[in-house]
């Protein structure tokens, strides 16, 4: 069975740039690297990886293709651009040249403007991706999946993923208005859900795996096995535990899939979403 991380990100720290990373997140306040991740990969058999952009500039780009081709775990990159910008295509067509570029993600979880993927300036850039095949990663807190419905199914011929499942207040136990906008968003079959990130909406130091079930049942149901892939959101979940921590949810939840389900689960569908190789 071919397994793959989905999400994961690299960084040389920067107390400024990386000024998200704050007090309380002491244990990722260092530099982290691919030797550093192909440690773990090995110890939990997992196959390659996707790295995901941490830092909105052209030089992240840079710098995670540069990982990408000096190691051939990575498999794919998902990057950034300046969608509103009016040269967006131009530099798209300059990413072509990059085989492991696969896609780009907008921090939109963190502007003012919670509507900003309506914007015509912003449609404009996700218009530009199509013709190079590109996916894009919504990365979203609950409050916008409203607008995440309206904005992929506008665009139904691309390939759309929800991180995080769009970062439910697991903590608190607040499920209701997600799950509503999930089951919403799913309804649109090119959008796709990465199963990442949970821990860090739970509570750090107390959560338990039924933590997560109530969550996970509204994922599964609504996106169903094809449209559902893991990823570990490393080194983010090492707020909340680390790596096997992170792993135990969801191979606990996903043993109940059947065989073919958990290959798709766990590579296959990253592998269709990317296009890897």
């Amino acid at each position: 069975m071919i397994k793959i991380d989905s999400h994961q990100h690299f960084w040389k720290f920067d107390p400024v740039r990386d000024s998200w990373i704050d007090g309380s997140m002491a244990a990722i306040q260092r530099d982290f690297g691919p030797d550093d991740l192909k440690l773990i990969l090995d110890k939990f058999e997992i196959d390659g990886c996707v790295a995901v952009q941490a830092d909105q500039s052209e030089a992240e780009n840079d710098f995670l293709l540069a990982h990408a081709e000096a190691h051939d775990f990575i498999k794919g990159v998902v990057g950034w651009v300046d969608l509103r910008a009016a040269n967006v295509a131009e530099r798209l067509s300059y990413y072509s040249q990059f085989k492991k570029m696969k896609g780009f993600r907008h921090v939109l979880q963190g502007e003012a403007d919670r509507a900003l993927m309506l914007t015509p300036q912003f449609t404009n850039g996700i218009r530009a991706l199509k013709p190079f095949d590109y996916s894009y990663d919504i990365l979203i807190f609950p409050d916008q999946l409203g607008y995440a419905y309206q904005f992929t199914k506008t665009f139904g011929g691309h390939r759309f993923v929800i991180d995080h499942i769009a970062k439910p207040d697991i903590k608190n136990k607040n499920i209701d208005k997600w799950a509503n906008g999930i089951r919403a968003v799913a309804k649109n079959e090119n959008v796709w859900c990465k199963v990442s990130g949970m821990v860090t909406e739970a509570d750090w130091h107390n959560w338990v795996l039924a933590d997560f079930e109530p969550y996970l049942d509204v994922v599964f149901e609504a996106f169903g096995p094809k449209r559902v892939m893991f990823g570990s959101d490393w080194p983010v979940c090492n707020v909340a535990g680390g790596y096997q921590q992170m792993l135990s949810i969801v191979k606990n939840y996903t043993s109940k899939l059947s065989a073919d389900e958990q290959a798709q689960f766990w590579g296959l569908n990253a592998v269709d979403f990317y296009k890897l190789s």
